[in-house]
């Protein structure tokens, strides 16, 4: 029971993350009026994700480059592999 509540909170944050990164790409090509639930799904995913997020990016941008995303997931995945 415990192992398929981790793995119900790892996934949903690991989705939120990739969902995250690719909203960053799409929102932005949709043009000057994005679809209102397009932009309701990337709030909600950036109150998820930006509490974890925030404080790494402080150090984990280098430009326009912004590695903390990545960085994030690969710890997630560490913590989440070594708890179930």
């Amino acid at each position: 029971m415990l192992d398929f509540i981790v793995n119900v909170v790892f996934g949903f944050f690991f989705a939120c993350i990739l969902g995250r990164t690719i909203l960053s790409y799409i929102v932005p090509m949709s043009g000057s009026r994005p679809n209102p639930t397009l932009i309701s799904a990337q709030r909600f995913v950036f109150q998820v994700t930006e509490p974890i997020l925030g404080p790494i990016r402080r150090y984990l941008t280098f430009g326009v480059f912004d590695f903390s995303p990545m960085v994030v997931m690969i710890v997630l995945v560490i913590v989440w592999k070594r708890l179930v």
